[in-house]
């Protein structure tokens, strides 16, 4: 994809994102029947599970809302980022009135593009991000150059279920229900259309894999969540 292609489709979404910013959380636990919760906390654990870092540093790429950078505020402490600012401002009011077991900081950034230094964090972790950049691959990238030797990958994101009984009925619901309850919910027409699209597009899980693998990852696992609804990639830096 060349620089303008990326630059379009980041401000495509970026644009999107924020304008469904104030029913985004709502319409996450609503259109998920709060699956969407345990997801985020079997991430926390496998990840917990596998780190070797004593007070490990940790990066939430598109941070969004910061459910998850809340999430892994008891593994340590948190930078989240993002390049929607409707999103981060959602974000920061939650901080605000909660108190967490670790700090948690956030920052505008694009994932693509991190102000950074090499080595940086010992864990990146991202939910429902890595289907939205415009380039994989690079977005893989750019998480393991911030990553020190050894630290660890999370990505958790939508996946299209393969069981005969739940993958024809979730296609009937993720393709004609969702973008209709999104829409009447948030009052715009765009993101819950393109949310179908953008995850039939996504490479599957198996590629993803191979994907990380090229970007400089070992060890890399993966799990179907519920039925392969959502799926989440672990890998350890190189």
């Amino acid at each position: 994809m060349d620089k303008e292609s990326v630059e379009n489709k980041s401000r495509r979404v970026r644009d999107m994102f924020g304008a469904i910013a104030g029913r985004y959380d709502f319409l996450n636990h609503f259109l998920s029947a709060n699956v969407d919760r345990r997801w985020r906390k079997i991430c926390v654990h496998e990840i917990e599970r596998k780190n070797s870092f004593p007070d490990p540093r940790i990066l939430d790429l598109g941070c969004g809302t910061a459910d998850l950078s809340i999430a892994f505020s008891g593994v340590g402490s948190v930078v989240g980022c993002d390049f929607c600012y409707p999103m981060l401002r959602i974000g920061a009011e939650k901080l605000a009135s909660g108190r967490y077991p670790n700090k948690v900081f956030l920052i505008g950034a694009d994932a693509l593009a991190l102000p950074f230094a090499d080595a940086s964090f010992d864990i990146v972790v991202s939910s429902f991000v890595l289907r939205n950049l415009a380039d994989i691959e690079s977005g893989f990238r750019e998480a393991r150059r911030v990553l020190r030797p050894g630290g660890l990958l999370g990505v958790l994101d939508f996946g299209m279920p393969r069981t005969p009984v739940l993958a024809p009925l979730y296609r009937v619901y993720f393709r004609k229900i969702l973008p209709r309850i999104g829409k009447l919910v948030s009052g715009v027409e765009g993101p819950y259309g393109y949310l179908p699209d953008s995850v039939q597009a996504f490479p599957p899980v198996e590629q993803l894999k191979d994907i990380a693998e090229r970007a400089g990852y070992r060890d890399v696992d993966y799990r179907l969540l519920t039925g392969g609804v959502a799926v989440l990639l672990v890998g350890k830096a190189g």
